[in-house]
């Protein structure tokens, strides 16, 4: 492709991107499906361009300010993540001349608004949560995430994958606090690979690993995963059950289920029933109160830990969209609750990293449910599910991962034990 055409693609990728009315992902891969014919190269380029531009929107806009043209091809200019050659070549003679004067100017130098690239709503509860620690996690998130593997214990071992990667090229090493991660650097091609194809890893982030073991499926249990999405806790907790047992996968979203069945597929496991329900109180969820030995509620949220892959995320969330999903998490938390028999296991999990979504929900429930549950110390229940340091990943008695601590997704989670 002509680099003049690669550039125009990426100034009208980030024009659709940067409207905010649909989830980055989404619409970079309908623009991927508009423009079959580009390459695995080209689409790199844009799509890498485009999240390097989400993750600096502040900072790149206010560099931009110095420059003419179209707004957004100034952004893809300063975002390029493509050959420097090619994007030289697609460059108007004064595009050249402003480039490097921006690109030199002292970043250090400018407001902490346009070095940490975060909404100031998110900066100020992030920053009170952090202290010194603000800095850290700030630089983290403007970073791009590692690659993690979760093996599928119920096919495959962890050291045999990693030699089968090996063969391919593919440097993958173990995870330090999961043992069924695996880790690789930059973003090789998986899919197409027969340790992928068969069913013996699946793309999972080491922290939404330790959340399966956290709740710690055994054998012959009947278990839920209560907001089960597109399946990857269904799958480690169906693996972790050996096959055996009942494993209802509950979600709202019949979109989000259907996308399980192939991996399903692949997993090897049948002891997996994907149920979509209409709500936290429907009736096929009343008619197994009392009688679940293990719930996991990995509760819709704000997502917020997750901006080193979905950084498109901080500019749509907002101080009114927490207080709305608040009121979600307590009502799915309360309904779950309702499923365990005497001596089960309850998780609630989010991956954000905001308090309001994840202590204060936590303490709410404890305090409302003192009668009937028990809090367990997570440090605990992970030493014994076999995670690696698993004092190191829990604060004050909740699992607490940061990216900037742990190289994870941010994630929370809170366990009890049903009286």
């Amino acid at each position: 492709m002509h680099p003049n055409a690669l550039l125009e693609l990426a100034t009208e990728l980030l024009h659709r991107v940067l409207r905010f009315d649909s989830p980055a992902d989404s619409v970079v891969s309908a623009f991927f499906r508009e423009h079959r014919a580009l390459g695995a190269r080209e689409r790199h380029t844009l799509a890498e361009t485009t999240y390097t531009v989400l993750r600096k929107r502040l900072l790149f806009q206010h560099l931009a300010q110095s420059g003419k043209g179209e707004m957004e091809r100034r952004l893809a200019l300063l975002g390029w993540q493509g050959n420097e050659g090619f994007l030289r070549a697609a460059m108007t003679d004064a595009e050249q001349q402003w480039l490097p004067k921006v690109q030199s100017v002292d970043v250090s130098a400018l407001p902490e608004k346009l070095r940490h690239n975060l909404p100031e709503w998110l900066a100020e509860r992030l920053q009170a949560t952090l202290g010194d620690e603000f800095w850290p996690l700030a630089n983290s998130l403007n970073d791009p995430a590692p690659l993690d593997l979760r093996v599928n214990t119920f096919k495959a071992k962890r050291e045999d994958v990693q030699a089968a990667l090996a063969a391919k090229g593919i440097d993958a090493q173990p995870t330090p606090y999961s043992p069924w991660g695996l880790r690789v650097q930059g973003k090789p091609a998986l899919n197409k690979l027969e340790v992928f194809t068969a069913g013996d890893v699946e793309v999972q982030d080491e922290g939404s690993q330790l959340l399966a073991l956290l709740t710690d499926a055994k054998r012959g249990e009947m278990v839920v995963d209560f907001c089960a999405g597109a399946g990857g806790k269904t799958l480690a907790l169906g693996a972790a059950m050996r096959n055996t047992g009942r494993l209802y996968a509950f979600d709202t979203s019949g979109h989000r289920l259907a996308a399980l069945k192939p991996r399903l597929a692949r997993s090897g496991l049948s002891n997996v029933y994907p149920v979509q329900i209409a709500h936290e109180r429907d009736d096929r969820i009343k008619r197994l109160a009392g009688k679940i030995d293990r719930v996991l509620v990995d509760a819709p949220c704000s997502g917020l830990g997750t901006l080193r892959r979905n950084p498109d995320l901080k500019w749509r969330q907002s101080p009114e969209s927490v207080e709305e999903l608040k009121a979600k998490q307590t009502a799915i938390l309360a309904s779950a609750a309702r499923l365990l028999k005497p001596g089960g296991r309850l998780v609630y999990a989010t991956c954000s990293l905001l308090p309001a979504e994840n202590e204060e929900i936590a303490a709410a429930f404890g305090e409302a449910h003192a009668r009937d549950f028990t809090t367990l110390d997570a440090a605990v229940a992970l030493d014994k599910a076999h995670a690696g340091a698993a004092a190191d990943l829990v604060t004050n008695g909740f699992v607490r991962l940061w990216p900037h601590r742990h190289a994870t997704d941010g994630f929370f989670a809170a366990a009890w034990e049903r009286k």
